[in-house]
């Protein structure tokens, strides 16, 4: 196929996807609102009077960037799963390998959207937790190149998940005994410094509290880890996860019965 003949495909394949997000918008970009704003709630206004500051900013202010990209995580993640093991499950995922569309511009068309799922829910979090505290984004540049990269390594993590599912239960064993856990354990409502070792020194091997802190270090200024490992760390899940998906999609794995 030609570029302009693979844009097009790559195009047609994401507005699918944002057609279906914004199509049943009731379960894709509502109740994830409806929990962020609970979590605001009850931990941010009611616990957070009672814990004080952290690192200088007010309870409220320090978790929101952590609950803003637990809610870009696992909806990026949750699209894309759910999306393309919809599409294994109706057969016509077997309609796409066969046709001259090349497997990036598959794999590309679907993570798209599920990033693009993953921006709308954080930028609605985001929103909601202005009705409840201040905040000014110190860097923006870091904020937005940490949510992408975030959102995108969950939506490659996804479609490895979706592919490798035979059921619909399988898409969401990761979800509720990983990804959940992980998120929890992020630094998402603390922070590391607080933890006794050896627990401080496990969580370093979670990814996910590189991606929390980045983000809230690109929104508050303030870390637990360095910015240039977060970035690497992220950028090799990235990498990574890409390069499986692709090979997935090359041979067929999961896909083709």
């Amino acid at each position: 196929m030609s570029t302009s003949a693979n844009l097009v495909a790559l195009y047609t394949v994401t507005r699918r996807e944002v057609a279906r997000i914004l199509r049943i918008w009731s379960q894709t970009l509502l109740p994830p609102a409806i929990t962020m704003t609970l979590y605001f709630v009850i931990f941010g206004t009611l616990i957070g009077g009672r814990i004080g500051t952290m690192h200088g900013f007010t309870y409220m202010q320090y978790i929101v960037p952590g609950l803003v990209m637990m809610s870009i995580i696992t909806n990026s993640y949750g699209n894309i799963s759910s999306s393309f093991f919809g599409s294994k499950f109706g057969r016509f995922v077997e309609e796409m390998l066969v046709s001259p569309m090349p497997s990036w511009v598959i794999l590309s068309g679907y993570v798209g959207g599920a990033v693009l799922r993953g921006l709308m829910v954080g930028a609605i979090v985001l929103g909601i937790s202005l009705l409840f505290t201040h905040l000014t984004v110190a860097h923006p540049l870091v904020t937005v190149a940490t949510v992408l990269l975030a959102a995108t390594v969950f939506s490659l993590a996804g479609f490895v998940n979706a592919v490798f599912a035979k059921k619909f239960d399988d898409i969401a064993i990761v979800p509720t005994f990983v990804l959940t856990p992980l998120t929890y354990l992020g630094g998402v409502f603390y922070s590391v410094d607080l933890l006794p070792q050896p627990w401080r020194s496990l969580s370093f091997a979670n990814p996910i509290l590189y991606m929390v802190n980045a983000f809230r270090y690109g929104v508050l200024g303030v870390s637990d880890v360095g910015l240039a490992e977060a970035m690497l760390v992220m950028l090799g899940f990235a990498v990574a996860l890409a390069a499986l998906g692709m090979w997935l999609l090359k041979r067929g794995i999961g896909l083709r019965s």
